[in-house]
């Protein structure tokens, strides 16, 4: 398995940002780590073990990044003010920045043109945060696995909410989306998937929440619900990667 590392210094942020890059081709996913992570989780966590049939074969590329949880969704003592605020400059850092850089070394890759789609993949606090960019950027993210996320942000936030811890909780936006918003279209195209267990540690109220958002908006996504010896843990997200990836891919 090819495996690259980059630090590069991003102007969002204002801070050098780490990054590794798993395999030499296919299609882009972004892995977000779970809360509190580092860009070196989804190897340290062996993901790469999980990915590799994929990664080996040149059906995907993963970009595993750094998460700002410490500074913002973790950070409880902090103003929250603030700290939505330095989320929304990491939101800028990936779509501004880590996004530019996956699609042109996708392109680079696969000898493509244009701008390559890109899955995001997270679990727990990454789950959260994959399906915000998912459905913030429908143009950008046209793939989606959220395994054991929470879809609110007052699992972050609890009672403050302004405009942009609005914009961040997809319970909330989408709720209030418009059933003609263009994005409409984009979610009909795009492939998404969102898994919860009923077991140990699992928060899946949140998950049931944004189901029935999407029920009542005709928002085509697949979620699952797995069964009460489904633990919030990696074993079980191994399990459902090597379920759901193949699904994902055939699209």
């Amino acid at each position: 398995m090819e495996v690259q590392y980059f630090k590069q210094y991003s102007h969002a942020l204002n801070r050098d940002m780490e990054c590794k890059v798993y395999g030499h081709a296919g299609r882009p996913v972004l892995f977000i780590p779970c809360q509190d992570g580092r860009f070196f989780d989804f190897e340290n966590f062996h993901m790469t073990d999980v990915w590799s049939p994929w990664i080996d074969s040149g059906q995907v590329m993963v970009f595993s990044i750094d998460t700002m949880d410490a500074e913002t969704w973790s950070n409880k003592t902090g103003d929250p003010y603030w700290r939505i605020r330095r989320h929304e400059q990491w939101n800028h850092y990936i779509v501004d920045e880590m996004a530019p850089f996956i699609r042109q070394m996708a392109n680079d890759r696969n000898g493509w043109e244009g701008n390559p789609g890109i899955l995001v993949f997270g679990c727990s606090l990454g789950a959260t945060h994959a399906v915000n960019l998912y459905f913030q950027h429908p143009d950008m993210f046209d793939g989606l696995l959220a395994l054991s996320g929470i879809y609110t942000a007052a699992y972050g936030f609890d009672g403050y909410m302004d405009e942009l811890v609005y914009l961040n909780s997809p319970v909330h936006y989408l709720s209030g989306m418009a059933a003609d918003h263009p994005y409409m279209d984009l979610y009909k195209r795009n492939n998404a998937i969102i898994c919860v267990g009923l077991g140990p540690w699992e928060m899946p109220d949140s998950t049931r929440h944004l189901h029935s958002i999407f029920q009542n908006k005709r928002i085509p996504v697949w979620v699952d619900y797995w069964g009460y010896d489904c633990a919030h843990d990696w074993p079980w997200w191994y399990k459902q990667v090597a379920y759901f990836v193949p699904h994902l891919l055939e699209k």
